[in-house]
């Protein structure tokens, strides 16, 4: 189980075809529930639109206009970041 608080409940509604097309994506994935399906399919359909998940190590000077690494925010070179 995550140690995430989950506070906020989400209602959607579905058709059968979408809720058919979940399923056969969790339960190829062996996803414990369908809660779960939906938060990865969301975590992922985020991400592949660039949006940066915080984790709570991220730092406000982490997220600007320009990344200049690849894959995540700038890093210093002082290794202040480490």
């Amino acid at each position: 189980m995550s140690d995430h608080n989950r506070d906020e409940r989400l209602q959607i509604m579905l058709t059968e075809e979408e809720l058919a097309a979940l399923d056969d994506w969790r339960f190829a994935r062996r996803m414990p529930s369908r809660a779960a399906a939906v938060r990865e399919l969301l975590r992922l359909g985020l991400t592949s639109e660039g949006v940066n998940l915080a984790d709570g190590r991220s730092r406000s000077r982490d997220f600007g206009v320009t990344d200049t690494r690849p894959g995540g925010p700038p890093r210093s070179t002082d290794g202040a970041d480490a």
